[in-house]
């Protein structure tokens, strides 16, 4: 079977092109450049010597593909929209869709692949004509909620090597292959942008506007830089201290006016930090949706968050209302809510709206 592995110049990836050549496969390994800022920052240009030197060594062939304008328009623009609207995306999830498992598969199948590879922690299962997406073996670099947004095709045309796999036994395989990214640290920062100076980077797509920084009583404690900076929960970079009549404890961020340019915070974690629920919209169920109008199941409301225990009702196809077991602390408009059964089966996820 003909293979094509998105290798990005990391262990995981580099792992899982091994295995499937080591399985007997036809593998070829396909590095995406999706940002072509030369700014020092994005590290395309040495991940893509990585990705030579771990190929030459596994011994497959090995291509490049720009993709740097779709990413722009699929992933980047949205971005900025929902920054520009006070909300905080997560681009991971949306590249995932548009790209990782957009024009690179098409450009997979036009390589003759039967089946793309990626170097995710997650599993996926066929039954009666359904793919499922599942958690991964490692749990605590369990990817499924980024691919909570994976069509019936997309699922059905990858296969993830490392599902069944800890980190540590990844990173003791490329070791002893000798590969050059057997040490290299796992990757953060914006996809495909990487790790770089966030408030600086912003500020160059979107304009600040400074505005005032106020507590629920509306008394003024301090200026902030711009509200797509701040997100809810927040506590680092305030630069507010401790008021005169404050109780001394930390600044957290509660909510944004948009319509005022002021930021709401609270010295301590206070009751509107909490919710009890929330509304989610462009929801994608992932095998179909649930003939359940009204269920109880597992969510998570960010990354490496525990499995949260809810009850959800279905609005409509693309619409949930989501109620908590426990109240939850900072949610977040535009990040995702994912859904999981008792045995991490992922039904599917969608984008926070609103929070009660």
């Amino acid at each position: 079977m003909r293979v094509v592995v998105g290798i990005s110049g990391g262990v995981d990836s580099s792992v899982a092109a091994y295995l499937l050549k080591k399985q007997g496969h036809d593998v070829i390994g396909l590095f995406m450049i999706n940002w072509d800022e030369e700014d020092g920052e994005c590290t395309a240009r040495d991940d893509y010597e990585d990705v030579k030197r771990v190929c030459e060594k596994i011994g497959i062939p090995y291509y490049s593909v720009n993709y740097a304008k779709e990413y722009y328009d699929r992933v980047f623009k949205y971005f900025l929209s929902e920054y520009k609207n006070g909300r905080t995306p997560n681009p991971d999830v949306l590249c995932n869709r548009e790209i990782k498992f957009g024009p690179f598969l098409e450009k997979a199948k036009k390589l003759g692949a039967d089946m793309i590879a990626t170097g995710h922690y997650a599993k996926s299962f066929t039954k009666d004509g359904l793919t499922y997406l599942c958690k991964a073996k490692d749990l605590s670099k369990d990817q499924s909620y980024f691919l909570n947004q994976l069509s019936q095709y997309q699922l059905s045309s990858v296969i993830f090597p490392l599902a069944d796999m800890e980190k540590k036994e990844v990173r003791e395989i490329a070791k002893k292959l000798g590969l050059s990214t057997a040490e290299k640290k796992d990757s953060t920062g914006i996809c495909f942008i990487g790790e770089r100076n966030f408030k600086k980077f912003l500020k160059q797509y979107l304009p600040a506007q400074k505005g005032e920084i106020r507590t629920l009583d509306e008394k003024v404690v301090g200026t902030h830089d711009g509200l797509m900076y701040y997100t809810i929960g927040q506590r680092r970079g305030l630069n507010l201290g401790g008021t005169h009549d404050g109780n001394g404890g930390r600044w957290f961020v509660l909510k944004k006016d948009l319509k005022n340019n002021v930021l709401y915070v609270s010295q301590g974690e206070c009751e509107e930090l909490f919710s009890n629920g929330l509304y989610a919209d462009t929801m994608n169920w992932i095998p179909k949706v649930p003939e359940q109008k009204e269920f109880e199941c597992y969510a998570k409301f960010r990354y490496r968050q525990p499995d949260q225990k809810v009850k959800v009702t279905i609005l409509d196809d693309k619409h949930i209302k989501v109620d908590f077991a426990e109240k939850q602390r900072a949610i977040t408009e535009g990040q995702f809510v994912v859904l999981y059964d008792e045995n991490g089966i992922c039904y599917g996820g969608g984008i926070i709206h609103s929070k009660f």
